[in-house]
């Protein structure tokens, strides 16, 4: 997958300019100074209990207030519209709230701007979301949420949960889901007079570098919705879970991968994916077809198949359309563009098998390798240096690669070509055989790609926070189209 000169494809190298390194929204570190590290010490000897024994006790008080206001009352009940007296035990329970945040730590909760009323907009989205914190705002409110229906049979905390009447979703009901959606929206219709619903969009936890794409539970009722976005102002972030182009109104960050994406990026493999690569795109785009990467194993198999009977036959939009038996689509025009190097309108299918194999299993390297030299190999079951560099500038989605330095080490008789078990041995002996032969030649200078450094070496998203600001001018990369 590479990018042409009028830049249909996702990646690029050369001489274009580049944004600021890349930052993955799904990884957070911690580092302490030793001033730091004994601060922590002492609070975890002297404040700690007392802020836990503290908040544990405003959760205990606070459990007899849910429970009288719900005692006596089935499930159904608890899923009308709020009465006039729970409306005195909501006040109750938020005060309690307040001072059980207050314990943790939480100091100053600071609201800019205005709620909207339930009748204005019945579903407030959230984010980013990054921590169990973010129950800040479910207690402030007792706006209703999603949650597992396993949270209601946790002591004291399910009382508390049930109080707030949230739409429970149960993993043991496959039709889970649409009744889930249903609920919402019949919620969402009934004219404010249910409380509003409370919706983290993003569906995961992020490091709040940026709003990764939001999944669509939130914006099916088709009603107004209202955004509020989460800060945390603190000056050491210990509060994202997280471990491991600015919003036009919010002011936050914005990438259009989802957690799906950041499976592929962040995944194990022998091949580390560089920050810019293609197969994000790809990924994406297989799931617009209506493809689940998961579930596409035994479909790869096909596919590959039918590859090794074309050879080193390329293939127009047309024949592409066929070959995966999808009619021709603006989504599938631009899985073609990937692949089409040169934009003269043909594309070798083989690239498409690899990238695919790669999206199904990123984390199985030598499986995919292995299929690669099966689609590649002559006769005697040997491939070139030229063709081992198709091979994993399809692989890791790049533009360039150098595999010279790669090629050579594992040739070495210098016949000039390789079967997969010379490359298999070798790989077997030099596990990290990407970043000693490939990212070290390769993502300098002479190919114009950077890349984070390997302790976060798939990182996708653009990092905006205050450190960086000056690189904030900096124009982002291209995509696709």
């Amino acid at each position: 997958m590479k990018l042409s000169s009028r830049g249909r494809g996702c990646c690029a190298g050369g001489s274009r300019e580049r944004g600021p390194p890349p930052r993955s929204p799904f990884v957070h570190q911690l580092r302490f100074s030793p001033l730091e590290k004994a601060k922590i010490a002492f609070m975890t000897l002297t404040l700690f209990p007392v802020r836990l024994f503290f908040a544990a006790f405003m959760m205990l008080l606070a459990w007899p207030f849910a429970f009288i206001a719900s005692m006596g009352s089935d499930e159904q009940e608890l899923e009308k519209p709020l009465s006039w007296w729970r409306k005195i035990v909501d006040i109750l329970l938020k005060a309690i709230m307040r001072m059980m945040w207050l314990a943790g730590g939480f100091h100053w909760i600071n609201v800019k701007g205005r709620r909207a009323l339930p009748a204005e907009a019945a579903i407030l989205t959230v984010a980013p979301h990054s921590s169990y914190f973010d129950a800040i705002p479910v207690t402030m409110t007792f706006a209703s949420i999603v949650m597992k229906a396993e949270s209601k049979d946790i002591p004291v905390w399910g009382t508390l949960i049930k109080y707030i009447r949230p739409v429970f979703v149960s993993r043991s009901d496959q039709d889970s889901r649409r009744k889930t959606v249903e609920e919402i929206k019949r919620r969402a219709q009934s004219e404010g007079k249910w409380p509003q619903i409370m919706i983290f969009p993003e569906g995961t936890c992020t490091n709040r570098s940026c709003l990764i794409t939001f999944k669509p539970g939130a914006f099916i009722p088709g009603v107004p919705v209202q955004p509020v976005v989460l800060r945390y102002p603190n000056k050491l972030d210990t509060i994202t879970w997280t471990w491991q182009g600015p919003g036009a109104a919010l002011g936050v960050s914005v990438t259009d991968y989802t957690f799906e994406d950041c499976q592929l990026a962040l995944a194990e493999g022998q091949l580390r994916l560089p920050s810019d690569t293609c197969l994000l795109e790809f990924a994406k785009l297989v799931r617009s077809l209506g493809l689940k990467p998961e579930k596409l194993e035994d479909d790869l198999d096909k596919y590959a198949a039918s590859a090794m009977k074309m050879k080193k036959e390329k293939v127009d939009l047309k024949e592409f359309s066929a070959y995966l038996e999808f009619p021709i689509s603006q989504t599938l025009e631009s899985m073609f563009a990937l692949f089409d190097e040169n934009e003269d309108g043909v594309i070798d299918i083989r690239e498409f098998v690899i990238a695919l194999s790669v999206v199904c299993k990123p984390s199985k390297t030598l499986e995919t390798i292995q299929l690669a030299f099966q689609l590649y190999q002559s006769e005697s079951g040997t491939i070139t240096e030229e063709d081992l560099a198709h091979i994993l500038k399809t692989a890791m989605g790049v533009s360039q690669i150098d595999v010279t330095h790669l090629f050579r080490a594992v040739d070495e008789d210098e016949k000039g070509k390789i079967t997969y078990d010379d490359f298999y041995t070798f790989a077997e002996l030099h596990p990290h055989f990407a970043e000693d032969y490939l990212y070290a030649d390769q993502m300098g200078a002479e190919s114009g790609l950077e890349t984070p450094s390997l302790s976060a070496p798939n990182g996708i998203c653009t990092d905006f926070s205050p450190d960086n600001a000056g690189d904030r001018k900096k124009p982002l990369q291209k995509k696709l189209n």
